[in-house]
């Protein structure tokens, strides 16, 4: 077993997973966001630099091709449990969600089941622009969220009309609070929607490797 730099950097993104959700045990709203946001931006960009490193430095292993889509999978899927969870937007996020975690689920059943024939399911194209579009997803939620929290709307229970009234005779500090929660709705909206995509993109691959994996799942005679 090989622990060269590319899979110590696989290693360490498994590990940041569970750190995500942790952030929120430990830390306080809006640092929280900021420090899962910071978390999860970082492990996601070990996810291209360790694939990039291990092929041009030829440090490909066994150990790492294991861990990576693992790695993957655990930090999307916790990331997405804790937006869910946090969000005050958890109500246009739980269905693309569940796709996304049927999907998961299903293709590693299946995975599992072939065994040594589940290098039929090899990893395409299509897959890796799916996870990539997941990780750009989850961390405009993770901003989405630091922006609701750095306002104070979701923990005081205020809207903009309601800010603007206690702050009514300061009409600069109105039209600063204004586009400060239109960024707020316009992250949280982009987020939601790239999370439809990625949710479509999933169900999309999920059928692909089902189609590829049906007839090693013929009964025979």
């Amino acid at each position: 077993m090989t622990l060269n730099l590319p899979t110590l950097l696989t290693v360490l993104r498994l590990l940041a997973a569970p750190g995500v959700a942790i952030m929120f045990l430990y830390f306080t709203r809006p640092f929280a966001d900021w420090l899962a946001l910071i978390l999860f931006v970082g492990a996601a960009v070990t996810d291209w630099f360790d694939g990039h490193i291990a092929r041009s430095w030829k440090q490909e292993t066994k150990l790492g091709a294991m861990l990576d889509p693992i790695a993957d999978k655990a930090m999307v899927v916790i990331a997405l449990m804790v937006i869910v969870g946090y969000s005050s937007m958890s109500p246009w996020l739980v269905l693309p969600a569940t796709f996304i975690l049927f999907r998961e689920v299903f293709v590693s059943g299946l995975r599992e089941y072939l065994g040594d024939t589940a290098g039929t399911l090899k990893v395409t194209s299509l897959a890796k622009w799916k996870t990539t579009l997941q990780m750009i997803a989850i961390a405009v939620l993770f901003a989405q969220g630091v922006w609701e929290h750095y306002l104070g709307v979701a923990s005081w229970g205020m809207d903009s009309s309601m800010i603007a009234d206690i702050l009514e005779g300061r009409e600069e500090d109105v039209q600063g609070l204004h586009w400060k929660l239109r960024g707020m709705v316009w992250t949280g909206n982009i987020g939601i929607a790239l999370l439809w995509i990625a949710a479509a993109l999933t169900l999309i691959t999920g059928w692909d490797y089902f189609r590829k994996a049906t007839p090693h799942l013929k009964e025979t005679a």
